[in-house]
């Protein structure tokens, strides 16, 4: 079996463990560990016979009574002979001596491994006795375990929703390696497969050092003299930290000569990061000890979520969400909506590139947007908060990012990717930028190319998307770009990297995008020139600290608007929107179709337009919607999908290829779920053509993209009878509040959720 990857494989579940069922299974060592797998074994049917040795007969006996086992061997020759399975629950530096008394009796196609939390150690053992790995030697390493010991603490759901790291060698059979994986899945494990010198490595940092250091802290403390005082008086951190010094000392010493290596490497960086702390308390230097308790405290909550690949919303990736809508109602009062999106992410880049500290406050606090705080987080700037929208940043300047410590992980955020990528090509290390699935599978090329343009090292996957590799260190230049596709993340892109270019560098694109990146540029001094739909930008300034207040996001107010819009006797004011007239697209679409929109309290802050919307019902009559107005729309257009669908007569929309390339492809989405719920409606290759109508209830599918679940929730106003709305978490990235919202509003939804996680 190949194991080329150093990574963690997860291997995939099983249904039915009975064509890998062994008849008889032998465990050597009847302590917690061995006794609970024997007990969980024993209890699943994986096996039909569970025999256990161990040189205390007491504990044979107290397994049988408890009923951990079937029976017990006194003879290991016996048993051994008997075995089809053999598991060796033994201290990693017994591995030698037991692996060399079994190996006269061993059949030859009898099934070994180990439950040791050292890998190398073990695989040397093998080799030592055997010349060489047997084929059918698999070493594992159960991630779980108890202060308990002994077989009295034989637990059989000790493994449940617990990781079981394998680490089957380069020669290892596949059939042993499946059986062994399949062994830990019957007991409820998640299992993983990982190469030997990765996974001592990673459990050193992650298990071994921690165990050392409560074993270390409790020691140290126990010799002061007024050590009674120093526990008596201990609060509960002290006690969850310190639990760990409670486990075997044998055990741990065995790991600690058997891990050597990785352990010391850990220990050194641990008091090179404890050693940076003591200074700061002593140079009282407040920014950094505060950086370092802001980063640990993000990092703990970040690191979760990047290794399960799951998005940055509490649960929300754990979670398959459902929107469950009884038609027929109005919308009355006010309403207001989350901060802007796009202004969120460009602000958080601006104000750590600033030089002092900036404080922003209506932050969109999403999954999309945290994604961008974090990288942040990741790359050295100290961000507290969010706080109820409060965000302080403080900046690093220009050149004072650091490198991060492993992959950036965006989640689902393409915003957060892409304009990474401008910034990153610019910077003097190497970088390495990933997402879920979904934001790994979306094109990447259109932002890459005119990087390398630039002179950015930069690389993509082979099918154009993620994860990108940007080579630090590049000379940057400037560039006169005419983009092929308007693009506000690639003109964004584009303008980050050209902070770092040595002349001015200009833009061209073929339509107007939303222009927040230049309107927040030219409100901190950068020297910035706009004519027409041609920006120009010139190097050189630097970003001082700046308070920004952040305004209502107009594509969340999107949904509000077409909901008043389409259900009669509504009326509705939105509060504090933002209405960037590179964003009101979709109004002017609106108005054209009949809609009754005013805007109020028109103000400016920082180069932003904010207003008060009022939106009353009004029926609306379908138009052909021109080309000009797709580009300050795009995001808008699944609910305008929707506003079609309710007026009289045809509407046709073109342009719209880039639907197609969103968190879903909008367009076949769209029109899908309108087919579904009654209206009829023609796909085009970058359009639609829909036929107002009456929206009938139904079920459709979000297909995991925010925009079209929030879409379809506004469609069930006006529909004859309700509708479900599946595959609705990703809401999250843009709306958390959406569904409590609506409901105030007047809107009849539901959530329903159902954990999905293992």
């Amino acid at each position: 079996m190949s194991d080329s990857s150093s990574a963690q494989q997860p291997i995939q579940q099983s249904n039915s463990n009975d064509f890998y069922m062994v008849e008889n299974t032998l465990v050597i060592g009847l302590g917690m560990i061995g006794g609970s797998l024997a007990k969980a074994l024993k209890e699943n049917g994986f096996s039909r016979k569970v025999v256990a040795f161990d040189n205390s007969v007491e504990s044979l006996k107290i397994g049988l009574k408890l009923q951990v086992i079937d029976s017990a061997c006194t003879d290991i020759c016996k048993g051994v002979t008997e075995a089809d399975l053999i598991i060796l629950a033994v201290p990693v530096k017994a591995t030698g001596s037991v692996l060399a008394m079994i190996k006269p009796h061993l059949q030859d196609d009898c099934i070994i491994s180990d439950v040791g939390s050292t890998k190398g150690s073990v695989i040397e053992a093998a080799k030592r006795v055997f010349g060489t790995v047997p084929a059918n030697f698999v070493p594992a390493h159960p991630i779980a375990g108890s202060e308990k010991s002994g077989v009295e603490a034989a637990n059989s759901q000790l493994f449940s929703k617990h990781k079981v790291i394998i680490t089957p060698h380069a020669h290892a059979s596949d059939k042993a390696a499946l059986t062994i994986a399949r062994m830990w899945q019957s007991t409820g494990a998640e299992v993983l497969q990982m190469q030997v010198e990765k996974h001592d490595e990673v459990l050193a940092a992650t298990s071994h050092l921690p165990h050392l250091l409560a074993f270390s802290l409790v020691d140290s403390l126990a010799k002061e003299s007024q050590s009674l005082d120093i526990f008596r008086y201990a609060a509960g951190g002290f006690r969850d930290f310190t639990r760990i010094a409670a486990s075997d000392p044998t055990m741990w010493s065995d790991v600690c000569s058997a891990n050597k290596s990785a352990i010391l490497q850990q220990i050194d960086i641990f008091s090179q990061g404890l050693a940076n702390l003591k200074q700061s308390i002593i140079d009282e230097d407040e920014q950094n000890i505060k950086g370092i308790f802001i980063r640990a405290r993000a990092a703990r909550e970040h690191f979760g979520k990047m290794l399960t690949g799951t998005a940055y919303a509490a649960d929300s990736e754990n979670k398959n969400v459902t929107f469950e809508l009884q038609p027929g109602s109005c919308l009355s009062g006010e309403i207001t909506v989350p901060g802007d999106k796009s202004i969120s992410h460009r602000a958080i880049i601006m104000a750590a590139l600033a030089e002092g500290v900036s404080h922003l406050d209506g932050f969109l606090q999403s999954e999309d947007s945290m994604a961008t705080v974090q990288a942040f987080r990741d790359m050295g700037v100290v961000i507290e908060g969010p706080h109820k929208g409060a965000v302080k940043i403080y900046g690093v300047g220009l050149y004072g990012l650091c490198p991060p410590p492993g992959v950036l992980y965006l989640g689902n955020s393409g915003t957060s990717m892409r304009l990474l990528c401008g910034l990153l090509a610019a910077q003097k290390f190497d970088s390495v930028i990933s997402g879920d699935q979904s934001l790994n599978s979306r094109p990447m090329e259109r932002v890459a190319a005119p990087l390398r343009a630039m002179g950015a090292n930069i690389q993509t996957s082979a099918t154009g998307s993620a994860p990108i590799y940007i080579k630090g260190g590049q000379k940057i230049k400037a560039i006169d770009y005419q983009m092929p596709m308007a693009s506000a993340q690639v003109k964004s892109s584009i303008l980050l990297a050209a902070l770092y270019a040595e002349k001015s560098s200009s833009i061209e694109q073929p339509a107007a995008t939303r222009d927040h990146t230049e309107v927040l540029m030219h409100s901190l001094g950068l020297e910035l020139q706009v004519i027409g739909n041609k920006v120009s930008i010139t190097p050189g300034n630097e970003i001082a600290g700046f308070n920004l207040n952040i305004p209502g996001d107009i594509s969340s107010a999107a949904f509000f608007i077409v909901a008043a819009v389409i259900s009669k006797g509504s009326d509705i004011t939105l509060k504090g929107v933002g209405v960037n007239p590179t964003r009101l697209g979709f109004i002017h679409i609106l108005r054209l179709m009949g809609a009754d929109i005013t805007l109020t309290k028109q103000r400016q802050d920082n180069g932003e337009a904010i207003a008060d919307i009022r939106v009353c019902y009004s029926p609306l009559q379908g138009i052909n919607i021109s080309d000009q107005y797709v580009s300050i729309a795009i995001d808008e257009f699944p609910v305008l999908f929707v506003a079609a669908s309710c007026a009289s007569g045809e509407t046709q929309i073109a342009g719209l290829s880039e639907l197609r390339h969103k968190e879903s492809d909008r367009i076949s989405a769209m029109v899908d779920g309108l087919r579904e719920l009654g209206i009829n409606i023609e796909e085009q290759a970058e359009g639609v053509v829909i036929q107002g109508g009456q929206i009938q209830g139904g079920k459709v599918d979000s297909r995991g993209d925010h925009r079209i679940a929030m879409a379809f929730a506004i469609a069930a106003l006006v529909s004859s009878t309700e509708i479900s709305i599946s595959n609705c978490a990703q809401v999250a990235t843009s709306f958390p509040e959406f569904v409590e919202k609506s409901a105030r509003a007047g809107i009849r939804i539901r959530k329903e959720e159902t954990n999905v996680s293992k």
